[in-house]
C-alpha cells in the first residue's frame, strides 16, 4: 500500500509484482449477503478462491457464487497450491 518495490520473505528481499490495492468500506466480518452484493458490482474473475473460514460456510459461499453470479468458484483444500496468472 505504500508503494514499496521489494519486500522480505523467508528471510530473502523479493520484488513487488503485483498491484496492491485498498479496498475501502469493506469489512472482513461481512456476511454471505453483503459479500455477494460487493461482488456483483465487481468484473468476473477467472477464479474465485475462497481460502478463509470454516469449510462448510465456505463452501456454502462458493455454491451461492457459482449459482447466483455464475463465476467458477473454488475451495482450495489445506497446503493446495494454486498457479495464479
Amino acid at each position: 500500500m505504500d508503494g514499496a518495490r521489494t519486500l522480505k520473505m523467508f528471510g530473502e528481499y523479493v520484488p513487488v509484482r503485483a498491484e496492491v490495492a485498498d479496498v475501502s468500506h469493506f469489512s472482513a466480518h461481512a456476511d454471505a449477503d453483503q459479500i455477494i452484493d460487493w461482488l456483483r458490482d465487481a468484473p468476473p474473475p477467472h477464479t474465485t478462491y475462497l481460502v478463509h473460514g470454516e469449510e462448510t460456510a465456505a463452501e456454502t459461499l462458493r455454491n451461492r457464487i457459482d449459482h447466483e453470479l455464475g463465476w467458477t468458484a473454488v475451495v482450495p483444500t489445506s497446503g493446495e497450491a494454486v498457479l495464479v496468472r
